[in-house]
């Protein structure tokens, strides 16, 4: 009896403990569930509002330069060089002796015309006065002089003194027109054939030869300023003009274009950056970071009661910070001057995205 009473007095808090322990823990509200909150995007952006105004057209293009005048000197029979009066970079005037060759053989063989020349004179003088004519008289008629030329060899005579006198010149190369010595390549005493001796450069203006594309052909008119930067100058652009744009297309679709600008340490043949720039009126102009790229397609955001409207555009034009835009019609798209077009802040955003203005 008491042994029962003992057992039953035992198994009590066992059982108590047992209620205990299977009985639900009831959860702390303030004891964190582990999952993220979420927190509304704060999309900060900047705006502007759309204008239409004054957009500067631009072409960047690759040009060459060259001199506005250039020619190359070579003699016209092969010699030997008897004297370099000019060195490569030299400035000279027009006119002045550049090379010679050997004229000596040159000098005897004009001297030899000289006397050919004067013996057929005085024979021409005896056969006019054969005909009872004097020489230097007005009155002889043409028939008779021309048949006294031809018998007395005096035209003959006279064409040959004149190619002695041309060949013997052509002993010495002087510049054409002012201009810089480029190119000698030979010394006195060198032979020297009847290829190019050496050239003259007029380095105060150079021509800038370039290509543009077939579709920016009818932007492009004579007179139109440029801007022209040597590859790898640091200096500021040389400003020039337009001299004509070749009316025909070559097979590469391409137009070429040639431009004139002031020399200052300039070279002939040198590589250059040409920038083309034209103004073209009343245009809705946005910055380029105002159009980003959705589904593929070109759109800019505008700024609507606190959220971001996406609207389809086309880029008509570009330079180098801007765009020229319009609507995109075919997507049913609508721009307006006077609208806030988002220009910052919206590489992230979303057709409806909440924004903030900075």
């Amino acid at each position: 009896m008491n042994l029962r009473f003992l057992m039953k007095a035992c198994s009590l808090p066992l059982l108590v403990w047992g209620l205990s322990a299977c009985s639900p823990k009831q959860k702390n509200q303030s004891e964190p569930t582990g999952k993220l909150q979420y927190t509304p995007a704060h999309n900060m952006v900047d705006v502007m509002p759309l204008r239409r105004t004054t957009f500067q057209w631009q072409l960047v293009a690759n040009g060459r330069l060259s001199a506005s005048s250039r020619s190359s000197l070579s003699f016209r029979s092969p010699g030997v060089l008897s004297s370099v009066k000019a060195e490569n970079g030299q400035w000279v005037r027009k006119g002045t002796l550049i090379a010679s060759t050997d004229d000596a053989e040159k000098r005897i063989a004009l001297r030899s015309a000289k006397i050919a020349f004067a013996k057929a004179e005085i024979d021409y003088r005896d056969i006019l006065a054969g005909q009872g004519y004097k020489p230097d008289a007005k009155s002889i008629p043409e028939e008779i002089a021309a048949m006294a030329k031809v018998r007395s060899g005096y035209d003959a005579a006279q064409n040959s003194l004149e190619r002695a006198q041309m060949d013997l010149d052509n002993t010495r190369l002087t510049a054409p027109f002012d201009g810089k010595v480029a190119d000698i390549k030979k010394k006195s005493y060198d032979a020297v054939g009847t290829d190019v001796f050496c050239s003259i450069i007029d380095d105060r203006y150079f021509d800038v030869d370039f290509s543009v594309l077939e579709s920016e052909y009818p932007h492009i008119t004579k007179d139109l300023a440029v801007k022209v930067i040597p590859f790898g100058s640091s200096e500021e652009p040389i400003s020039g003009k337009i001299l004509y744009v070749n009316p025909s297309v070559d097979k590469n679709g391409q137009v070429q274009v040639r431009a004139r600008i002031p020399g200052s340490g300039l070279l002939d043949g040198m590589n250059v950056k040409v920038i083309v720039e034209k103004p073209v009126p009343d245009v809705l102009v946005v910055p380029r970071s105002a159009v980003v790229i959705r589904d593929g397609l070109e759109v800019l955001f505008v700024y609507d009661g606190g959220a971001a409207r996406w609207v389809y555009v086309h880029t008509l034009m570009a330079n180098s910070d801007s765009f020229v835009v319009e609507a995109n019609s075919d997507r049913g798209a609508r721009l307006s001057e006077g609208d806030s077009v988002i220009v910052s802040g919206n590489l992230n955003l979303a057709d409806g995205s909440q924004v903030e203005l900075k």
